[in-house]
C-alpha cells in the first residue's frame, strides 16, 4: 500500500492547483466529470465525501463492492480504499476536506464517531433518483458558494456538510459487500494503522483512549477473537503485545523529549494512576521512568 495521500499530493494527483482555506484547514468541492477512473489503494490525510455516477469496483478496507447505480461514498483517514471504474462515464460531485477544517466551525463534533465516517462501520450508501437530486443540490450549492465572496462562506459549507451527513444518516447503507481471501493481511493492517492514529500524545489533555483489545475490535466492527487470530497470523504478536509496544514507544518519546511530570505522562497514556504506569513500564522495560529520565541528564 503507498504512502498517505496529503490534501497537497491529491492536487498534485490531479493536477489543479491547491487553493488556500482562510483560518484552519482546508475544504474543496469538484465535479467528477474528468475524476481519474483508477486511484491508488492507500489511505488519506483529509476526509472525502464523493456522489459517484458511474459504474465500477470500490476497494475499502479489507472487503470491496460493485458499484452499479448512484452511491454516496464517506472515506476518512484511517481507512484505506481505492476505486476502480468499469467504464469511462463517470460523473457526480466530490468534496474533501480536514479534521482541522471541521473543527475550526465546531459543528460537526468527531467526524470518526458519525454513522458515516465511523471506523469499522459502512461508508457507502446506495440512493434513489429523489435522494440522487437532493444530495446533487446540496453539492451544488457548494461549488457556488466557495466561488461567492460572501465573508462567511466557510461557514455556510460547514452548514452544508452537516446537512449532507444528516441527509445521509436518513439512507440505509449498503449491506452487500464482498470479503477479501486475504481478510487476516487487511484487518491486521487495520488495526496497525488505528493504534499508530492514536499517537503522538500532543497533551496530557489528550489522553490515549483505546486501551485494550477489545477498545480496538470494537472500533473496526469485529469480535476480538477475529482481530487477535489476524493479528497473531500477520504480525507473529498478540494484540496486546502490539498495544503494549506501541506504549512503551511513546512512553520514551514523552520521557526523552518533554518536561512533562511522570503523573501527566501516565495520564496521557491512559492510565488511572501514576503507580500504574511506573509498574507497567518497569516490567516491559526493567527500568522506572523515573530512571530513564535520570540517565538523560
Amino acid at each position: 500500500m503507498e504512502s498517505n495521500e496529503t490534501v497537497k499530493g491529491f492536487y498534485q494527483r490531479v493536477g489543479l492547483q491547491c487553493i488556500k482555506t482562510p483560518g484552519v484547514g482546508h475544504f474543496n468541492v469538484f465535479s467528477r466529470e474528468n475524476c481519474s477512473l483508477i486511484t491508488p489503494y492507500s489511505r488519506r490525510d483529509y476526509y472525502k465525501i464523493s456522489l459517484i455516477i458511474g459504474k465500477g469496483k470500490l476497494h475499502y478496507a479489507d472487503k470491496w463492492i460493485n458499484v452499479d447505480r448512484p452511491v454516496l461514498l464517506f472515506s476518512n483517514p484511517v481507512i484505506p480504499y481505492s476505486w476502480e471504474a468499469d467504464d469511462p462515464d463517470q460523473t457526480g460531485f466530490f468534496c474533501l476536506f480536514t479534521d482541522q477544517f471541521v473543527h475550526e466551525g465546531n459543528r460537526l463534533g468527531n467526524l470518526q464517531d458519525s454513522p458515516v465516517f465511523k471506523i469499522g462501520g459502512t461508508p457507502v450508501f446506495f440512493i434513489n433518483e429523489e435522494q440522487q437530486k437532493t444530495v446533487a443540490d446540496i453539492f451544488i450549492k457548494m461549488m457556488t458558494e466557495i466561488q461567492s465572496d460572501y465573508l462567511h462562506k466557510y461557514d455556510m459549507l460547514r452548514a452544508y456538510l452537516h446537512l449532507l451527513i444528516h441527509e445521509t444518516m436518513k439512507i440505509q447503507p449498503a449491506e452487500n459487500f464482498e470479503p477479501y481471501q486475504n481478510a487476516s493481511q487487511r484487518v491486521a493492517s487495520l488495526f496497525m494503522e488505528l493504534l499508530e492514529r492514536q499517537f503522538p500524545i500532543d497533551s496530557p489533555e489528550r489522553f490515549l483512549k483505546l486501551k485494550t483489545p477489545t477498545d480496538y475490535a470494537d472500533h473496526l466492527s469485529i469480535h476480538v477473537n477475529s482481530l487477535n487470530r489476524s493479528v497473531k497470523e500477520i504480525t507473529g504478536k498478540t494484540t496486546t503485545q502490539q498495544i503494549t509496544s506501541r506504549i512503551i514507544q511513546e512512553a520514551n518519546a514523552l520521557l526523552k523529549h518533554t518536561d512533562w511530570n511522570v503523573s501527566e505522562i501516565a495520564y496521557g497514556l491512559g492510565f488511572e494512576e501514576p503507580a500504574y504506569f511506573t509498574n507497567y513500564f518497569k516490567k516491559q522495560t526493567g527500568m522506572t521512568p523515573n530512571t530513564v529520565r535520570t540517565s538523560l541528564v
